[in-house]
């Protein structure tokens, strides 16, 4: 009796582990879901696919709830150390940053149906749609390393962020031309620089993502990894 009870908690606890892996799962493709109707909405002009999204905001608010009050349920109630307290804590990290990811989803839909029949440069569209594809391949690729514990990915997800800074610089400063040259343009362009912004915020929390899950299979934090490799190699 001992030895089944035993393996019966361990069998319920290694569960209660699974859950939380899964409720990360299901925010992630919740965030990534809005993330790519809001920029569909932006471009579109889609006020009702843009009200789809400012509601739907409170389903990943719920999850992150959830999740927050499952995480220190096992804490207290297990005990956890190591690897499983390591995956715990930065599962609550990574669903802080998928909630907010769901904010900035949700501003940019909100600033969306402030906007009304603006015709900017073919451009500026092909811009903002070549940012949205790019952050989103970026947290897709975050989500991956977290789920499938691949350091080298996370790392990859990382470099990849100065990408995204260069395109959001790049659309900023095609907005500004756009405002000097037309300042009846000035309150729209002013919406589409905060959904810009909105946007590259989002590939900065895929960024913590992807440090969070080098941090869960390296126990390092990725940053002072890499300020070691880069004092070995300016030795070298």
């Amino acid at each position: 009796m001992p030895g089944y009870r035993s393996e019966h908690i361990v069998s319920s606890y290694e569960e209660e582990l699974t859950q939380i892996a899964q409720h990360i799962s299901r925010m992630g493709g919740l965030a990534e879901q809005a993330v790519a109707s809001a920029v569909q909405a932006l471009l579109k002009l889609d006020h009702d696919l843009a009200k789809q999204v400012v509601a739907g905001d409170k389903a990943l608010d719920a999850l992150h709830r959830g999740l927050d009050e499952m995480a220190v349920s096992i804490i207290a109630r297990r005990q956890p150390m190591a690897s499983d307290l390591r995956m715990i804590v930065t599962s609550i990290h990574i669903a802080s940053d998928l909630e907010r990811v769901g904010d900035m989803a949700k501003q940019v839909a909100r600033r969306a149906l402030q906007i009304e029949g603006l015709s900017l440069n073919p451009r500026f569209y092909n811009g903002v749609k070549h940012l949205s594809d790019l952050i989103l391949r970026q947290l897709k690729g975050a989500l991956d390393a977290y789920a499938t514990r691949n350091a080298a990915e996370a790392i990859a997800i990382c470099n990849g962020d100065d990408e995204v800074d260069a395109l959001h610089t790049s659309l900023f400063r095609e907005l500004l031309t756009y405002m000097m040259e037309d300042p009846r343009t000035i309150s729209q362009c002013t919406n589409l620089l905060f959904c810009a912004k909105s946007l590259e915020r989002v590939g900065d929390h895929a960024t913590n993502i992807a440090e969070a899950a080098y941090y869960l299979e390296t126990g390092k934090q990725l940053s002072g990894d890499v300020e070691e490799l880069q004092r070995v190699q300016h030795k070298i």
